[in-house]
């Protein structure tokens, strides 16, 4: 219970702490206009309040990741908490808060323009693909877990469920953002908050069996720790999805003094949530066989279900349950929204007219629901390889910013490397990838990182030649506009 604890505040002294200092390094400017303001088109740019735009960012972020992850992670036993805590503070938030940013400096760019800009323009189109990929895989994942959840808890046919699920995410993708996503979000935000903080106090008032701090690997069938834990648990602690969400929220964010609350600290908050529900398997399955028995015959979700019930009784246990399906709905709408624009700003598509975001909309769905069909096991081994290999770029990308910039990079290039570590090692050892000798795997991953380095430094050099504005031109406030945000 001791390091379960000391675990949560380190998450929110780091929020205070570290937090300010990347924010420092950034140098954020209250005068200049957002893309909010700029381009404001009241579909994909419109402004919005701090309040409304973090729990936005909170239920983007938030899917199945920071649940099933660190269900799936408490396999390892307590050196999951370590990865939570470090990895959320050093390298989680620290990714999202510099995508966001940069992507406000940026006129709101996603992350294939950013990697074109900062890395190559061939680096845009190979972006382009692989995000368009991760949507594909994150919203099918996050229609498939929620699917499951509610079939379990009613008589309603699993189609059924999915097709309802498709409906309403046609409806959130194509409608201007502030009226399905900036409405409803605030009341799911409160249910996800209500679950997360059942089961937290829950288990402290119960005295639940939460295991301490052990470096031992626990996995009941000896899975390496590195590479495979960075990769099982990465939202909650990294990840790459969230490159693709924080430009969602750039284009609706007011001011960039905003920045540190919605980008760093949402992320903070879903680390919290991923820290409850590992120690919550951990500690009604004490980290041993039992656990993985009950992900074998029901998976995560089976978890879920037997970690609320128990810790909430039937009806708050429903309601935590509910608050998880929650999750995953709230942010596979928006990684098909984010897949439209993507696609959209790639093919220069105005978006204003409906019939044009209707027409890249739906063939999305269409192969989502082809995809719906596929292994959940091998659905997820895929994202979480997809998943922080995104991450990866978008490290590099604001490892890039700041070289550039002049500024500290050590904060993004020491993550950016251990990352690319540990992604070459995953493919190379595992069974979805080259399937090597872990040994073998691990020099082969040494290699691909030298050659990521090697690559990013001849990149620095030619663009470090030339003229190179790492933000785009913008208009500033006025002194009124800006007095008008310092009061809020």
């Amino acid at each position: 219970m001791i390091t379960f604890i000391v675990s949560i505040l380190l998450l929110i002294v780091g929020y205070f702490t570290y937090g300010k200092f990347v924010e420092r390094v950034f140098v954020t400017n209250r005068k200049r206009q957002t893309p909010a303001f700029s381009m404001r088109d009241n579909i994909d740019y419109v402004p919005m309040n701090t309040t409304r735009n973090s729990l936005i960012q909170l239920l983007n972020i938030a899917g199945v990741g920071p649940i099933f992850g660190p269900i799936l992670g408490a396999l390892y036993g307590p050196i999951a908490f370590v990865w939570i805590v470090i990895g959320c503070i050093f390298a989680g938030a620290v990714h999202d808060y510099l995508t966001g940013m940069i992507s406000i400096r940026n006129h709101g760019a996603h992350l294939p323009q950013l990697a074109g800009k900062f890395l190559g323009k061939a680096m845009k189109h190979v972006v382009n693909g692989f995000a368009i990929l991760l949507l594909l895989l994150v919203g099918t994942v996050f229609v498939t877990s929620p699917a499951a959840l509610l079939n379990n808890m009613t008589s309603i046919s699993l189609t059924v469920i999915i097709l309802a699920i498709f409906a309403y995410y046609l409806v959130a993708t194509l409608l201007p953002i502030d009226k399905v996503i900036g409405r409803i979000y605030p009341y799911f935000g409160a249910l996800l908050l209500f679950s997360a903080a059942g089961i937290g106090i829950g288990m402290v008032v119960t005295g639940a069996p939460i295991p301490e701090l052990s470096f031992q690997n626990m996995h009941p069938e000896g899975a390496p720790i590195f590479p495979l834990l960075f990769l099982t648990i990465s939202c909650g602690a990294l990840s790459g999805f969230h490159a693709t969400q924080t430009p969602i929220i750039s284009r609706t964010t007011e001011n960039e003094t905003n920045g540190r609350k919605i980008f760093y600290g949402m992320m903070i908050t879903e680390g919290v949530i991923a820290m409850i529900w590992a120690a919550a398997a951990m500690s009604l399955f004490h980290g041993d066989q039992s656990l993985s028995a009950v992900l074998a015959a029901g998976g995560p979700a089976a978890v879920v279900n037997e970690v609320a019930t128990t810790m909430l009784g039937a009806v708050g246990g429903t309601l935590a349950v509910l608050g998880v399906i929650v999750l995953p709905i709230t942010s596979g709408d928006t990684a098909f929204r984010s897949a439209r624009m993507i696609i959209a700003d790639y093919l220069k598509i105005d978006q204003r007219p409906i019939v044009r975001r209707l027409l890249i909309a739906l063939p999305l769905f269409a192969m989502s629901y082809i995809l719906t069909h596929m292994d959940f096991t091998l659905l997820w081994r895929y994202f979480s390889w997809a998943n922080q290999t995104t991450a990866v770029i978008a490290l590099w990308v604001a490892t890039m910013y700041l070289v550039l910039s002049r500024k500290p990079y050590l904060i993004t290039s020491i993550p950016a490397v251990f990352m690319t570590m540990a992604t070459f090692t995953y493919i190379a050892y595992a069974p979805i990838g080259f399937g090597l000798p872990l040994q073998w795997s691990y020099a082969a991953a040494a290699l691909g990182t030298l050659i990521c380095i090697a690559l990013f430094m001849k990149r620095v050099r030619r663009l470090s030649r030339a003229t190179f504005k790492v933000d785009e031109p913008a208009a500033n406030f006025t002194d009124d506009e800006v007095l008008a945000f310092s009061s809020k």
